[in-house]
């Protein structure tokens, strides 16, 4: 029998917890730090206590997940904790295309795959020089949003970055992607492809909480500047949302065509749940500025599966029950080797 491991971190309880729905043993590699939170869940069967996350290279540590037989299912922790070097190096399988999230770690390769699957993104801008308008200036890899910041010039780019660096949210070897801000509805839309089906399915959609550039605008105007140089946009928490059902073919049409393009530039392209980001502007048109090439934390709320899994499964289905389903259903037939890198 499979077990399902994963990091003590992110979204590992609804990992865990759709194993252990789908009769999976349970393994979570956890800091030490975060012990007594994880021993409250009766669904974890075991608990790997770490120094670090980057432990998990350590042959102490590889063996006892081999005993296990483990899978390892990787979340927005592992992409910010190790180098794609690092994850591409684990000894153990890991659930999807663990190459692909070295493309999700690089902006310039992200854009490539999303212009490749014509989904339309945000101007790229080359330089600081070249800001004429509102842009955001964003760090690679998965940070949660920490780190990025607003600029409508060169002058404002530069004050605003030596005060990131001043309080140590960014550091001079961090590599900034510059775009210009695309104004609408913030959307996260959480898909899974099964590359066993060959299905494409829409899973939920989040919208995301983010400080402390929310509360700005309880703040009056004139006020406004006086903390213009402390906005951050690190994620505290999701809130589930809908769309108008009008715009359902078009996320299904991005999302298939998301798979497609990375079938050509990332073999053997996406597999398991994906996360397209972007706004939806005032004419129902979407623009779309990230991708997550695995588990989303947005889709935590969705424990009991969301109005979307409802359409698709006549029973509760999280994304974490969703990816536990799929190793479930294939880990003793010929299958399974397509769905693990």
């Amino acid at each position: 029998m499979k077990s399902i491991a994963t990091l003590g971190s992110h979204c590992a309880l609804q990992l865990l917890k759709g194993a252990k729905d789908e009769k999976l043993e349970t393994i979570l590699i956890c800091e030490q730090k975060r012990e007594t939170l994880y021993r409250r869940f009766n669904f974890i069967d075991h608990i790997i206590i770490v120094n670090s996350f980057k432990d998990i290279f350590k042959k102490k540590y590889v063996d006892m997940l081999k005993r296990k037989d483990a899978i390892l299912i990787p979340h927005g922790t592992l992409i910010s904790q190790l180098t794609p070097d690092e994850i591409e190096s684990i000894d153990i399988p890991i659930f999807g295309n663990k190459w692909i999230l070295r493309w999700e770690s690089d902006r310039i390769k992200k854009e490539q795959l999303l212009r490749e699957a014509d989904i339309q993104t945000p101007k790229k801008i080359s330089s600081p020089k070249d800001i004429r308008t509102l842009s955001i200036v964003k760090k690679d890899g998965a940070a949660g949003g920490a780190g990025y910041f607003l600029a409508s010039n060169k002058n404002e780019y530069e004050q605003k970055l030596a005060n990131l660096i001043n309080h140590k949210m960014i550091s001079t070897n961090d590599k900034l992607y510059i775009q210009e801000y695309s104004l609408g509805v913030l959307v996260y839309l959480q898909y899974f492809y099964s590359p066993v089906k060959h299905e494409l399915e829409f899973l939920g959609i989040d919208k995301r909480h983010e400080s402390n550039i929310d509360g700005i605008s309880r703040i009056p105007a004139k006020n406004q500047s006086e903390i213009d140089n402390q906005l951050t946009f690190n994620v505290i928490g999701n809130s589930p949302m809908v769309l108008r059902e009008s715009l359902l073919g078009e996320v299904y049409s991005m999302g298939e065509r998301f798979v497609s393009a990375s079938k050509k530039l990332v073999d053997p392209g996406i597999i398991g749940p994906f996360c397209i980001e972007g706004v939806y502007d005032s004419n129902g048109n979407f623009t779309a500025f990230e991708f997550s090439a695995r588990i989303v934390a947005g889709t935590n709320m969705y424990i009991d599966g969301s109005p979307y899994s409802s359409l698709l499964y006549n029973e509760k289905m999280s994304m974490g029950k969703r990816i536990a389903k799929e190793i479930h259903d294939n880990m003793v037939n010929d299958n399974f080797q397509k769905i693990i890198s």
